[in-house]
């Protein structure tokens, strides 16, 4: 692929390019693919409160990078309804776009975006590409966002693992973001599909951006003092949001435990949630709010709060739909060379932090296991060195791009 021979593709996402996830997990993969001879359409659906705040950033930055965005906005009421509303809105805008220009390929994020790619497949012909991000129908169940005890969503769920199989079976190529996402695949959901069908990219990250070396101790001292955190006390970092996968109440009840072995400690939280919510839940663990700092940052500033952490904790939901997931968090904080503690059972993160010895893992998430792994790490050592190396390994954004260029090739059989 070069500038020479100019191919179209629509990228379409019902996640917003003005959320966090848009920005650290679409726009970098489009931005280098659009330099290597691929012009985008670029289909997303944006919440009302950050396209106010982000529009111009994402318009400058789509603009800059050739991507042709087509924003669209996202309506989440009544449930059911507004997704089919969003549907036939993101149906029109793909279909107009067909009108008035060849599509070489349509890539599609996640499950709601497969329906389109699916039928214009289907009708047109056109490659589909199957992102599909994670067990998406699964996920809704067991983040109780979709209950089995409703015949609506019990009859929602069913439709979308029949669609999950026709989108294994009809897209052109799928990517996973984990191993154990496309092994679950290939042994158990279907058995007869190729395996090289499926190529493993993690949510990769940005190591130019996330890199120790270039956070100065000036910096991490002026934030500490920001912060109102003395220079001598161990900080517990969180990087993310709060709820539905990720575990705040089992987090606190950690801090607790380990309070009582490292007592000059601060759980330091980097969250866009409602802080609030964090306090609150702190107040019923039993732990006392000066132990807690709760603070929000851009993205370009957040190499500089994982860095101040000499840890880094987050506990996942452990259920099935999660061994197709890949935390964005891990990836960055690796980067910068903090260790992570963190439970078993999510994506490929136990393959990699045993791998570079990057942290400790939790079996079960009960007070004794706790004071097991804090016990572990009073004896630890980690080599930031080692955990950096281990992002590079894994979750280097270069080598993402260079995979999704592969897929594509592949797709469209070009030399």
């Amino acid at each position: 692929m070069n500038n020479s021979s100019t191919l179209h593709a629509i990228y379409i996402s019902y996640d917003g390019m003005t959320d966090p996830l848009g920005q650290s997990q679409v726009l970098p993969y489009l931005a280098e693919l659009s330099k290597k001879g691929i012009s985008f359409d670029l289909i997303s659906f944006e919440k009302e409160s950050n396209f106010k705040t982000h529009f111009k950033i994402i318009e400058t930055y789509c603009k800059a990078h050739q991507i042709h965005w087509h924003p669209l906005k996202y309506t989440n009421k009544p449930p059911l309804l507004s997704t089919l509303y969003d549907l036939a809105r993101m149906r029109k805008a793909t279909k107009r776009l067909i009108k008035t220009k060849p599509i070489s390929i349509i890539h599609c994020r996640s499950y709601i975006a497969a329906l389109i790619g699916l039928e214009l497949k289907r009708k047109k012909g056109i490659p589909f590409l199957f992102d599909m991000r994670g067990f998406w129908a699964d996920e809704r169940i067991d983040g109780n966002i979709w209950s089995k005890n409703s015949p609506v969503f019990k009859h929602v769920y069913t439709f979308f693992k029949k669609k999950e199989l026709e989108f294994f079976k009809e897209s052109d190529h799928i990517i996973s973001l984990t191993e154990e996402g496309k092994h679950e695949i290939v042994k158990h959901i279907l058995p007869s599909i190729n395996p090289d069908k499926i190529t493993i990219i993690p949510c990769c990250v940005n190591l130019n951006l996330f890199d120790a070396e270039k956070v100065s101790e000036s910096k991490l001292a002026s934030l500490k003092n920001e912060l109102n955190i003395p220079s001598n006390q161990f900080i517990l970092g969180y990087v993310g949001s709060i709820g539905t996968w990720y575990m705040l109440p089992e987090m606190l009840s950690f801090f607790v435990r380990w309070l009582l072995i490292y007592p000059d400690s601060i759980f330091l939280f980097i969250s866009q949630d409602d802080p609030k919510t964090i306090l609150r839940e702190a107040t019923l663990q039993g732990v006392s709010h000066d132990k807690i700092r709760i603070n929000s940052t851009s993205r370009t500033e957040m190499p500089l709060y994982i860095s101040i952490s000499d840890c880094s904790l987050f506990f996942i939901k452990p259920v099935f739909s999660k061994i197709a997931s890949s935390p964005t968090k891990q990836g960055e904080i690796m980067a910068m060379g903090v260790p992570v503690i963190c439970n078993i059972g999510i994506g490929d993160t136990d393959m990699i932090i045993r791998a570079y010895n990057s942290g400790l893992l939790i079996n079960q998430l009960i007070e004794s296991a706790y004071d097991q792994a804090i016990s572990v790490y009073h004896q630890a050592h980690f080599e930031s060195s080692a955990i950096r190396k281990g992002a590079v390994h894994h979750f280097s954004l270069d080598e993402g791009i260079h995979r999704y260029k592969s897929v594509y090739e592949r797709i469209l059989s070009v030399p």
